[in-house]
């Protein structure tokens, strides 16, 4: 297999990419997006700027209707994978730094504006290109909150072993808002969803494989043969297996007008949390920049 590293299109001189970007050339060849730390904070999280760089990388794929530039031509993209750089964290979720800032200063707009934009990356990753293309998330490690929702996104998840999943917005009396609810109904429907996002608790991956929630698991260390398998199975009858993708994207779409209303009322929450729910999220702010998860009770899923 052959594989060509290629430089972000979008990227300016003058930035420092949290995306890097791989074709690996199959009978398929499939795009590897990797996401790296913030390089300021060193925190894996969903900050304004790598919010703008996936969108480029979504507007320049559906502009080109899937085709990606590799040296000094162009290759159609029949997979998109979607990883992490760090073996331990896949993403730590939404800038919770940013929404304490704009909860201290009352400015409903811009944290409205910032969950919007996570919304729409979602979507837009959720539905893009859904006659040519499939996505792949890769988890190694925790998927936390927004974390766990961009891995929903994908049309097949596959997580390594040692990987663990959790929504721990409800510790600071809010609740994952950037599509959640409809990317778990479709998964295990809506009692499930609500329960599973308020419920304050860690998954490990063997219990979301049981649910149905994740597709597949593999030895931690081999999360990218195991793509590279699911890919040569996928692409040897890829005219069928897309048809069947695009029936249940319209069997089960993800209602972006709801969704905007749970964003909406999120953010009324968010602008009115009170002192020792603010506390909570100090508290989840330190764990977030260090990179360490809060440990709720473990529980069997229901």
């Amino acid at each position: 297999m052959n594989t060509a590293s290629q430089p972000m299109p979008f990227a300016s001189a003058n930035t420092h990419s949290r995306i890097s970007a791989e074709v690996r050339r199959q009978k398929k060849d499939s795009l590897w997006l990797t996401l790296h730390r913030d390089q300021q904070r060193g925190v894996h999280n969903f900050t304004a700027s790598l919010l703008r760089e996936l969108r480029s990388v979504i507007d320049g794929l559906s502009r080109s209707q899937g085709q990606w530039p590799v040296d000094a031509t162009t290759t159609d993209i029949g997979y998109l994978v979607l990883k992490s750089s760090d073996p331990e964290y896949f993403s730590v979720g939404g800038d919770l730094k940013h929404f304490r800032a704009c909860i201290a200063e009352g400015d409903e707009k811009a944290l409205l504006s910032y969950s919007n934009q996570c919304l729409d990356l979602l979507w837009n990753w959720s539905n893009l290109l859904k006659d040519r293309m499939t996505s792949i998330a890769l988890v190694q490690g925790r998927a936390l909150g927004g974390g766990f929702e961009m891995a929903l996104s994908a049309d097949y998840i596959v997580a390594e072993e040692h990987s663990s999943f959790g929504f721990p917005e409800i510790m600071f009396g809010l609740f994952p808002c950037t599509g959640a609810m409809g990317l778990l109904t479709r998964r295990v429907g809506a009692v499930r969803a609500e329960r599973m996002m308020t419920e304050n608790r860690i998954y490990t991956a063997q219990e979301l494989l049981q649910a149905g929630i994740i597709d597949e698991i593999c030895p931690t260390g081999e999360g990218e043969c195991a793509v590279e398998a699911y890919i040569a199975r996928h692409s040897a009858r890829q005219k069928a297996f897309l048809k069947v993708q695009q029936s249940r994207m319209r069997t089960a779409p993800f209602d972006l007008d709801e969704a905007r209303l749970v964003v909406e009322d999120w953010v009324e929450l968010a602008i009115g949390l009170s002192p020792a729910e603010l506390r909570t999220l100090d508290m989840l702010i330190l764990m977030q920049e260090g990179n360490r998860n809060p440990k709720p009770a473990e529980r069997k899923v229901a």
